[in-house]
C-alpha cells in the first residue's frame, strides 16, 4: 500500500464571506492545473488538518480544504446560528464557483462522507467520482448506536465517564443534555462539557488505545467546536430525512466512488459502509481488516492514497 504523499504547503489561501455571520477559511494545494479534489472535514465541527493533503498526489491533484462553518480557521467559532446541512451544501457550490470549477472530486471522512454524499446527491453533474472514509449516515440507528446503545458496549469504563459528566437528570438522553451546557452562558462549563464530549469520540476512533488522537480531540479550540456543533446537528438529525442519503442513491448511480472502512470502527461500524456499497452501483468498497475508524490508523491512511491514485486512473479512462 502507498505510503502518504510528502508534506505540502497551499499554493493560496482564502477568506469566503458566505453570510452576514460567517466567514470560511479556504486553501489550495498541490498542482493549480491538476484534478480539482475538494476534502469534506469530519464531525461536525472538527476542521481541517494539514494531513488531508497528504491522501492526493500534488503533481496530479489540485487540492482544496476548507474548514465548514463554526471551526478550525473560519470565524466566528463554535457559531450555532446559520449552521446547518443545508448551508453546508450551498458553502460548497459557492466555493465551486468561486474557484472557477467546473467538476471535481469529492472526498469525505465520517461527518464528511454524510456531506458528501448529500451534495453529489443535490449536485450530481458537478462530481466526477467520490472518496468516502468511516461512512456516517446520519441515521437515528447511527446517533442510537454512537450515544446510545452500540459502542458503549465495547467501552463501558469510558460511557460511565461520558454519562457522569452530565447532572443525574440529563443522562436518559445525553445529546440533549450535552446540548443544553453546551449552549449554556458558563464557558467553564461549555469547556468542561465540550472535553468529555470530544474524549468519548477520541477514545474509540482507533483500533489501539492512541493518545495524541485523543489529545488532538480534546483541544480545547477543537473540543469546543466539534461538541457545540454535533450536538446542534445531532438534535436536528442533522437536518436530513431519515434515511435521506440511502432513499436518494439513484442520483449518484454513475458517479464512481471508492469507500474505505476499517473492520473495527467503533464509531460508525462497517453496515453503514456495506449497506452504501449495495445501493450504490458503481461504487467499491475496501474494508481494512485491522483499523478502526480514524484516518490516521496506517491501513486506513494508505488505503485512501492507493483509493486517490486509483480515481485518477479510473477517471483517465473514461
Amino acid at each position: 500500500m502507498a505510503a502518504l504523499f510528502a508534506p505540502c504547503a497551499p499554493y493560496a489561501t482564502h477568506s469566503l464571506k458566505v453570510t452576514q455571520i460567517h466567514t470560511l477559511y479556504l486553501e489550495e494545494s498541490g498542482n493549480s492545473n491538476g484534478l480539482p479534489v475538494v476534502v469534506l472535514h469530519g464531525g461536525p465541527g472538527a476542521g481541517s488538518a494539514p494531513t488531508h493533503r497528504r491522501w492526493f498526489d500534488p503533481s496530479r491533484y489540485r487540492i482544496i480544504l476548507f474548514d465548514q462553518r463554526g471551526c478550525g480557521r473560519s470565524t466566528p467559532h463554535a457559531e450555532l446560528s446559520d449552521n446547518s446541512t443545508q448551508a453546508l451544501l450551498s458553502d460548497i457550490e459557492n466555493i465551486r464557483t468561486y474557484l472557477g470549477i467546473d467538476r471535481w472530486v469529492v472526498a469525505g471522512g465520517s461527518w464528511g462522507t454524510t456531506l458528501a454524499l448529500a451534495y453529489a446527491q443535490r449536485h450530481p453533474e458537478h462530481v466526477l467520482g467520490m472518496i468516502l472514509r468511516g461512512v456516517f449516515l446520519c441515521r437515528q440507528h447511527d446517533l442510537d448506536w454512537l450515544y446510545g446503545a452500540g459502542t458503549c458496549q465495547f467501552f463501558p469504563a469510558e460511557w460511565e465517564a461520558f454519562l457522569q459528566a452530565l447532572p443525574a437528570e440529563l443522562r436518559a438522553d445525553p445529546i440533549t443534555g450535552y446540548y443544553q451546557l453546551l449552549t449554556s452562558k458558563d464557558p467553564e462549563a461549555r469547556l468542561a462539557a465540550a472535553r468529555a464530549w470530544a474524549t468519548w469520540e477520541g477514545r474509540p476512533a482507533t483500533l489501539l488505545p492512541n493518545e495524541a488522537v485523543v489529545a488532538a480531540f480534546t483541544e480545547a479550540h477543537t473540543a469546543l467546536s466539534l461538541a457545540r456543533i454535533s450536538t446542534h446537528y445531532f438534535v436536528h438529525h442533522c437536518f436530513l430525512r431519515e434515511n435521506q442519503l440511502l432513499t436518494d442513491l439513484g442520483k449518484i448511480q454513475h458517479i464512481p466512488g471508492i469507500i474505505v472502512q476499517g473492520r473495527y470502527d467503533m464509531l460508525c461500524p462497517p453496515e453503514n459502509a456495506w449497506r452504501l456499497q449495495r445501493g450504490w452501483a458503481a461504487a467499491e468498497l475496501n474494508i481494512i481488516p485491522d483499523a478502526g475508524h480514524s484516518a490516521y490508523e496506517p491501513g486506513i491512511s494508505a488505503a485512501l492514497v492507493d483509493a486517490a491514485n486509483r480515481l485518477l486512473t479510473l477517471l483517465d479512462a473514461n
